[in-house]
């Protein structure tokens, strides 16, 4: 085994030896999309979301090198009428690209660094392949001809290096093109592909590299919705083992609407809770409030009076369709808004009563739970942003004064 190369499954098997919560129905999904026009595959969901948590898990269920099946035979995707057809068939391509971070001098050497490592595993694992030192392409097609079976490719947090180094992103790419975008070479190498991100693909074209990936957003999840967090039953499941309020549960960490489940919880909140025995914000740990912080300081057609309106529990009515997938194009505040929705502080839901088969883009958006809510009533106060308080002030009833000496970081027992 290798550490990207058929990696085995010791990071799936160490999530599942504690509390862990049945996700592998994802996996059945995944077995429909094999060797179809629909099998490369990118989930964008925010942080804290359980990415890399189903990333793992979806190398441990294909990879060779290892047998998984004592280890899922417990869970849902067991049952699944595909469980042993492609369980373990696979040569699997692992690359988180948070861990590659510190090797490639903040992504400006990544696709060497990267063609590198795979082309010497490939070297070790599989000696007979011919190596095309610098095309990582042609040394994976003479792989699939030499060993016999496709590759199913997962890279986790595949938008990394664009979000934190965009000038050096374009050799980027233009590597995932050469993968991706090679007409026959990509069909005859990978069986699969599966990206994790934060942000969904840029519609603009300059990430056409990738433009092959049917993709699932927090606006669209499509059949993935029940897999983009805990499901109501799932917390309701966790708080009766654990001897928790589940109300307390859904009011602190419900609200996340995502596609036609209109009742999704931040994984990572509701297992800090039930290991910690208390409810309280765990936000501050899946986000950094510089962000919000740097949005709501813009007031790009009144985009500030709609944010004082959030925190005061309204819904703002917002146009997705003109958001650009990124970080720093904004032709409107409805792109601000949709961007929010991406990173988990705003959700949103779809209130066109159409059954069309494309989502409408417009709908509304609130603050889904109390643990958001509480961070923008942090931001507020750690920044004294007089306009923003006041704003909400006058829509909740209060004075300007005593917004600023409220405390909201209240802290419930696991009893109420």
């Amino acid at each position: 085994m290798g550490y990207y190369l058929n990696p085995g499954n010791s990071g799936f098997a160490r999530i599942t030896s504690s509390e862990y919560v049945d996700k592998t129905g994802l996996i059945g999904v995944l077995n429909r999309t094999i060797d179809t026009a629909d099998n490369l595959t990118c989930i964008s969901r925010p942080r804290r979301f359980g990415k890399s948590f189903a990333a793992q898990m979806i190398c441990a269920y294909y990879g060779k090198g290892c047998d998984s099946r004592e280890l899922f035979k417990r869970w849902e995707i067991a049952m699944d009428s595909s469980f042993e057809e492609h369980l373990n068939q696979y040569d699997v391509i692992y690359v988180d690209l948070t861990s590659a971070k510190p090797y490639t001098d903040s992504y400006k050497n990544l696709v060497p660094f990267l063609v590198d490592a795979l082309t010497g595993e490939i070297e070790k694992q599989y000696p007979e392949v011919a190596v095309v030192h610098g095309n990582l392409a042609a040394t994976l097609a003479d792989m699939a001809d030499k060993v016999g079976n496709k590759i199913i490719m997962i890279i986790d947090e595949w938008d990394a290096p664009i979000r934190e180094n965009p000038d050096s992103s374009q050799d980027y790419l233009e590597f995932l093109r050469s993968l991706f975008k090679n007409s026959g070479a990509t069909s005859k190498i990978f069986a699969a592909a599966y990206m994790t991100g934060i942000l969904p693909i840029r519609k603009d074209g300059s990430q056409s590299a990738i433009s092959d990936f049917k993709e699932y957003t927090m606006l669209d999840p499509m059949d993935f919705a029940r897999y983009f967090g805990f499901t109501e039953e799932e917390v309701r499941g966790l708080c009766l083992k654990h001897q928790l309020s589940f109300e307390s549960a859904r009011h602190w960490y419900d609200g996340y609407i995502v596609g036609p489940v209109h009742s999704i919880y931040n994984p990572f909140s509701v297992m800090s809770a039930v290991k910690a025995h208390r409810f309280r914000s765990y936000w501050k740990k899946t986000s950094a409030v510089e962000t919000l912080m740097t949005y709501m300081d813009m007031d790009q057609d009144g985009l500030q009076e709609d944010i004082a309106a959030l925190i005061a529990g309204r819904s703002i009515s917002v146009d997705t369709d003109s958001f650009q997938n990124d970080v720093t194009t904004f032709v409107c505040k409805d792109d601000v808004l949709t961007l929010l929705v991406h990173l988990g502080y705003l959700t949103y839901e779809d209130v066109c009563e159409s059954d069309s088969a494309e989502p409408d883009s417009a709908g509304l958006v609130h603050i889904p739970n109390e643990e958001v809510r509480i961070e923008f009533e942090k931001i507020l106060r750690r920044t004294r942003h007089k306009k923003l308080i006041e704003s909400r002030s006058t829509l909740v009833g209060i004075s300007y004064s005593q917004t600023t000496k409220q405390h909201s970081c209240k802290i419930e027992s696991v009893s109420k």
